[in-house]
């Protein structure tokens, strides 16, 4: 029996009063003796107004009569309830998704969701993991634009390199080129959600051409490790708005010795300037000296298929958000599926970030995708590292293909 380093007190919610005494029992026998049970969600509502009933988890159904779960996680919203919460309901999967995304962006800490009958196993491992909640702090993409002008001058900017395979032959194929800042109170902290942010507009500039021939020049020292090998980068809402980024881009991986057709520049389209005839100037011209373009993370924006006929893409990239899981769950899958095949259709080369364990890569290599990106394969890293980390790719590999 676990045993809980604190004691916490539960309450549960759930109209049917046989699967409120299962999850209660349950509990019990994980070794959490302080449970409050409730059938109706206004009475456990009550009690958690008393300053004598402090609850630190909460396990809610959805379907239930007269206050259903949804507006019960709004109630404990908007009277401060600061504990952890966990969905259990017998709801179709995707509805049940839905409410825990939507709890975690009204800012409940959300331990999972679990379908009905919930085992004890997975009661347990609920209480055991880490809420979904961001952590305490200022978070990336809201630091002001001066701290990071200041950055870049003192030279707190570093590129890790996330390695690319391909799905057939487990060849090495290529990085993308991440940004990090090493910042002073926080630590390292990732810079790609500035890159769409209209407040830094002006800085970002700076940011490219500062770390972009660093990375070339880095990138030409790895044409061994594959027949074409391949360096990603992201591209800021100041790159496609500057008409003479394109020229600066030819000159700087002329003075790297790095090919232009070995370049990808990826372009997320929240980041695609305010004036469109602007960046679809800067993007063609790119298009026109045989440098790639990537619509990264597709399907997550409003207007991917209007970018795909308007602008000359020729790679793809999926969001993990729709890879990662792809596997167990039907809706991913299908996703995933439909996004491959629009792909192909218009002759489009596909990677897939987001492979983080054996089943994310068994299932998009079996549906024919070409190039895999994720924690499975490596996660990011400084250029130091790759050599090392393709030795012990190979390695894993070939005991793969057995």
């Amino acid at each position: 029996m676990e045993q809980p380093t604190r004691p916490r007190r539960i309450l549960v919610v759930d109209d049917e009063p046989f699967v409120l005494k299962v999850l209660v029992r349950q509990l019990s026998q994980l070794g959490y003796q302080e449970v409050l049970s409730y059938e109706h969600a206004q009475d456990a509502l009550e009690v958690l107004q008393r300053d004598d009933h402090q609850v630190d988890v909460v396990f809610t159904d959805l379907q239930m009569p007269g206050m259903d779960g949804v507006e019960f996680l709004r109630q404990l919203v908007q009277r401060g309830y600061d504990g952890e919460v966990v969905l259990v309901s017998g709801e179709d999967a995707r509805i049940l998704k839905s409410a825990e995304k939507l709890a975690y962006s009204r800012g409940l800490r959300v331990l999972g969701s679990l379908a009905k009958p919930a085992t004890r196993e997975q009661l347990q491992q609920s209480l055991r993991g880490d809420a979904l909640a961001e952590p305490d702090g200022e978070q990336p993409g809201s630091y002001p634009p001066d701290a990071l002008r200041t950055a870049i001058a003192a030279g707190q900017l570093i590129t890790c390199y996330q390695p690319q395979v391909a799905f057939a032959t487990g060849e090495v194929t290529g990085v993308e080129a991440k940004i990090g800042w090493m910042h002073p109170r926080d630590g390292l902290v990732t810079v790609e959600p500035m890159l769409g942010g209209v407040e830094y507009y002006g800085v970002l500039n700076d940011l490219t051409r500062t770390l972009l021939p660093t990375a070339l020049e880095q990138a030409a020292q790895w044409q061994h490790l594959g027949d074409d090998f391949r360096v990603g980068v992201n591209l800021s809402m100041d790159d496609l708005a500057a008409l003479d980024f394109p020229d600066f881009i030819v000159d700087a991986a002329a003075r790297a010795r790095f090919p232009l057709s070995r370049l990808v520049l990826e372009i997320n389209e929240t980041r695609m300037t305010r004036d469109r005839l602007i960046s679809l100037d800067v993007l063609t011209r790119l298009r026109l000296k045989r440098i790639s373009l990537l619509i990264d993370d597709f399907g997550t924006g409003q207007s991917s298929l209007a970018h795909l006929r308007d602008i000359p893409f020729d790679e793809l990239k999926l969001d993990g958000g729709f890879v990662h899981g792809a596997s167990r769950d039907a809706s991913l899958n299908a996703i995933v599926k439909a996004s491959l095949l629009l792909a192909r259709q218009l002759n489009m080369r596909t990677i897939a970030q987001g492979i983080d364990d054996p089943e994310d890569w068994n299932v998009l290599r079996a549906m024919s995708c070409e190039v895999a990106q994720g924690n499975f394969v490596g996660p990011p890293m400084l250029g130091d590292a790759l050599p090392q980390w393709a030795r012990t790719w190979a390695a894993k590999y070939a005991a793969m293909a057995r």
